[in-house]
């Protein structure tokens, strides 16, 4: 199975929605609800895990921080995708991946 471009996961958890054709979305859901279960069990090991995948120190504090606060409850499904039609040139299907419960 194919990993995600190294920007793109943390590019989704620092800005928590970004628009990216449908089959990148697809492949990035799993990798960044795994990072922010990683963030959920807060352990040393767990942080270099993260960052060992992320390479954004930031995201990582994120996710460390604030998504494993929102999402302490909650047992997986943290991102949504929603389509968004057809970009205007190949026609590739767009979508936009979201990380739930944002502004809270």
């Amino acid at each position: 199975k194919r990993i995600p471009k190294p920007p793109a996961p943390a590019i989704a958890i620092k800005h928590e929605t970004i628009k990216t054709t449908l089959p990148k979305a697809k492949e990035l859901r799993p990798f960044v609800e795994k990072i922010i279960t990683l963030g959920k069990k807060n352990k040393q090991s767990s942080r270099t895990n993260a960052f060992a995948s992320l390479r954004d120190k930031e995201a990582v504090t994120k996710v460390f921080g604030d998504l494993s606060e929102r999402f302490k409850e909650r047992n997986g499904g943290y991102c949504r995708i929603i389509k968004a039609g057809y970009r205007t040139g190949d026609n590739a299907p767009m979508a936009f991946i979201q990380i739930l419960e944002q502004g809270k």
